[in-house]
């Protein structure tokens, strides 16, 4: 069993260490710290907020996922991950279920459809996986057992139960990923009140079940990231020995498209000015080190997931879906 932060395990420690803890923890003084704070802020009535408290379940397994993210891997691992067949054939049947509302927020927003198919993919595989956990228990292992990020996550269990509130949901019942988020686009509560959408107009925001509603929202977010329809995203580029490769932690546009070739750089099929906002930035390969310009658009997806690798992992299933979608090919790459 791994080491946890001394915090988590004296909270773990009334269920001894137990995958899921039934004990009630409203009772503890961060909890009763948190319940003053939210019916302050919110007008949450305490003596609900208890009532919830009591039948949250803290979990063990929740702290094992968190310390084993996907973006660890190195990018010829983290991308056979996402680069299937099968996930592939399930984008291009999804895109054919519901392409009225990919058109739709098409229109609305300005996002690509192949973007939206490619981000739902990736985070649940287009519904089939949305996550087993209950929010509430998610959120309250995360905000008063993981000290590492617990100011971040007691904020998005306010948003939850803010959420819940305005949405008359009741919060014991939403399921999600091990960290809380939600839906087929996987929105963390603070996310879903700013940019969840009602796409269909049948009065709720619905990302759990309801496609059209998940599509909107995507595109939505994409929309106040800085997507620019229509523009190139990444393009992948070669250079002299003597080039400087920088890393992919950072992917900020933050040099030009001349900039970049004056340092030797070719890239591949691009024809955009050389005052276009991009930066240069390397991948390690199954074949050696890979050499990639991403553009905004590329950053823009950052501000979804903040990990280059997801990125480019979401780029490339978009293109992949696209070629695919129009013409109908075996292998596009």
């Amino acid at each position: 069993m791994s080491k946890k932060p001394r915090a988590a395990r004296t909270l773990l420690s009334l269920c001894l260490l137990a995958p899921m803890c039934s004990a009630d923890i409203s009772g503890t003084p961060a909890v009763q710290a948190f319940i003053r704070q939210v019916s302050k802020q919110s007008g949450y009535p305490p003596q609900d907020l208890q009532r919830i408290f009591a039948q949250v379940d803290i979990q063990e397994k929740v702290l094992d996922a968190m310390s084993k993210p996907y973006e660890a891997k190195p990018w010829h691992q983290y991308r056979k991950l996402f680069l299937t067949e099968a996930r592939i054939q399930g984008g291009l049947s999804f895109w054919s279920s519901n392409s009225a509302a990919l058109d739709n927020a098409n229109r609305r927003y300005g996002v690509e459809p192949e973007i939206i198919v490619a981000i739902i993919g990736i985070e649940t595989s287009y519904g089939q996986n949305t996550g087993n956990y209950r929010v509430i228990d998610a959120l309250s292992t995360l905000a008063f057992a993981y000290p590492k990020r617990a100011e971040f996550f007691r904020k998005e269990l306010a948003n939850f139960l803010t959420l819940t509130r305005k949405e008359a949901m009741d919060p014991l019942l939403p399921k999600g990923s091990y960290a809380g988020a939600m839906g087929l686009p996987q929105f963390m509560p603070s996310s879903y009140l700013a940019y969840a959408v009602d796409l269909d107009g049948d009065m709720k925001r619905n990302i759990w079940s309801n496609p059209a509603d998940a599509i909107g929202s995507v595109a939505n977010y994409f929309a106040h990231s800085g997507w620019i329809k229509g523009e190139p995203v990444a393009y992948a580029a070669t250079a002299t020995e003597t080039t400087d490769t920088p890393s992919s932690k950072d992917i900020r546009p933050s040099q030009t498209i001349g900039q970049i070739k004056a340092g030797g750089v070719r890239i591949q099929g691009a024809n955009v000015p050389s005052s276009t906002p991009a930066r240069l930035f390397s991948l390690s390969g199954e074949n050696g080190t890979e050499l990639w310009v991403g553009l905004q658009n590329l950053y823009a997806i950052t501000r979804y997931n903040h990990s280059p690798l997801y990125a480019m992992a979401a780029f490339q299933l978009s293109r992949e879906l696209l070629c695919r979608h129009a013409h109908l090919a075996t292998d596009c790459r």
